[in-house]
């Protein structure tokens, strides 16, 4: 068995894999507000913690890490949605665990996690697409998972699609995921109700659930999430035109809000391709990029 772990801009999940990429064990928490401030100690207490107590009770022969950014020979070289860069975590989290480690990209992990066990499984072209704190993707052709030698490649989220828009963690303006990420999403609902900036996804996500038209916050809601699908449409539009993949994948917190939102997208990116596009959410939901950080690529 392996460790695979999943770090994310607003929480961390670590998991024990078997051979058939099934979850047999996991524990997750949202990183609170104090833990970000010394986010890589935070981030490495957590770990070696979990990882110990599940090497206590499983044979794991390795562990796997999938994060936002970019990293190289154990490197975070940089990731704008953790605020980190040039952080060596192999070196200060082997010395404690004793175990090989191998850095994945998340979004690149949640997709091959999705190509070998999930929606992507039967498809030959594919794109796949991680909502999160950001917007994170890949492209298939064939079984293989398409890269570039000494540069990250396939960064979907920092598209531009409106020109001199809203600044982004790059330093460009107008990013993709500044205006169709979840979070992206979720701030501005929050910002439309007036509600407490540590209103959570799942409260916000039964907010939504309990609109209809006689509440009196009908029409902001339905706003929102109309700009967000009109965001949302023009990137996925964008980039089926570029590669025209067989189906869509999207992983990441949307998968939570995909009875909500995932019905309008198609309809919408059908809207304005005068085509229909075949997206689905990812099988294994949260937990893909996760699993992924273990598989062989």
């Amino acid at each position: 068995m392996k460790i695979g772990i999943d770090i994310g801009g607003s929480h961390i999940a670590i998991g024990v894999i078997n051979n058939n990429g099934i979850i047999v064990e996991k524990v997750e928490k949202r990183l609170t507000s104090t833990e970000k401030i010394n986010l890589q100690k935070s981030i490495e207490d957590y770990i070696i913690d979990n990882v110990n107590k599940f090497k206590s009770n499983y044979n794991v022969t390795g562990l796997g890490i999938a994060l936002p950014g970019r990293s190289k020979n154990g490197i975070i070289i940089s990731s704008g949605n953790l605020g980190i860069k040039d952080y060596n975590i192999v070196d200060k989290l082997q010395a404690k665990i004793g175990l090989p480690i191998n850095i994945k990209n998340d979004a690149k992990a949640a997709a091959i996690a999705e190509k070998k066990y999930g929606i992507l499984k039967d498809y030959e072209r594919s794109i796949f697409l991680t909502l999160g704190t950001g917007i994170g993707g890949a492209v298939f052709e064939g079984d293989k998972l398409l890269k570039a030698p000494e540069r990250p490649a396939y960064e979907f989220g920092h598209m531009v699609i409106q020109k001199n828009g809203v600044q982004c963690k790059c330093g460009r303006r107008g990013c993709f995921e500044r205006y169709a990420s979840m979070k992206a999403f979720k701030d501005n609902l929050r910002n439309a109700l007036s509600l407490d900036k540590k209103t959570t996804g799942e409260e916000l996500l039964q907010i939504i659930i309990d609109n209809n038209q006689k509440s009196s916050n009908y029409k902001l809601i339905e706003d929102v999430i109309t700009e967000y699908i009109d965001n949302l449409s023009i990137g996925i539009n964008n980039l089926v035109r570029i590669f025209e993949p067989e189906v869509v994948g999207i992983g990441g917190s949307f998968v939570h809000f995909d009875n909500i939102l995932l019905d309008r997208l198609k309809n919408k990116t059908k809207e304005e391709l005068g085509r229909e596009v075949k997206i689905e959410t990812a099988i294994l939901g949260n937990d893909a990029g996760m699993i992924g950080s273990i598989c062989k690529e």
